[in-house]
């Protein structure tokens, strides 16, 4: 059974940095075994303020933006989320994606590389699993926290210590092993 994992880069700020970081993470994404991994650029689909004139659940879309992101969404199987902390919290990016949607989320599993200062984007991944537990969306316990990230930024890319590296092996097996179970979730009965 191949499993399509979306890393989804929350950040749509000018000056993030957030690629970065999504783009260390792809290439171990690619290496692993469990997934046909794609990243996923959310600045790319340019959603404004939620803007559809009927609620999401009905998925009658009106705007090609949505009708774009509920493609992207309802072909994953599973999500990592690349996510920095903006004043304790996630940034307005991801929350505004998220309510786009309903039933393109519902049952398949997320996991989280936060990026922040002191706390890593801790702060703001206990808030995106908060949120996103409301459209159906498992959130998985491991996840990688990059604290002071901005150290491991060099000319070559995000370069964190080795240790990041296998932590996001790990949560990528954990993740893999919770899409194949909730698929079975979303198969016709």
């Amino acid at each position: 059974m191949s499993l399509k994992l979306h890393t989804i880069i929350c950040s749509t700020r000018p000056t993030r940095l957030g690629p970065k970081i999504a783009q260390w993470f792809d290439a171990i994404a690619q290496g692993h075994d469990g997934f046909d991994a794609e990243l996923v650029d959310l600045a790319s689909f340019n959603l404004p303020v939620f803007d559809e004139p009927k609620h999401p659940r009905l998925r009658d879309y009106a705007h090609d933006h949505t009708k774009a992101w509920s493609k992207s969404i309802d072909a994953a199987d599973a999500f990592v989320f690349v996510t920095p902390e903006y004043n304790y919290g996630p940034p307005p990016s991801f929350t505004n994606a998220v309510n786009y949607l309903v039933q393109e989320w519902a049952y398949k599993p997320a996991a989280f590389i936060s990026y922040g200062g002191a706390s890593g984007g801790l702060r703001a991944v206990q808030m995106e699993k908060l949120l996103l537990t409301s459209v159906k969306v498992m959130p998985i316990p491991e996840g990688v926290a990059l604290p002071m990230f901005s150290q491991h930024l060099t000319d070559a890319g995000f370069q964190p210590p080795e240790l990041q590296d296998k932590a996001a092996g790990a949560m990528l097996s954990e993740l893999a092993r919770w899409a194949a179970v909730l698929k079975t979730l979303r198969a016709p009965s």
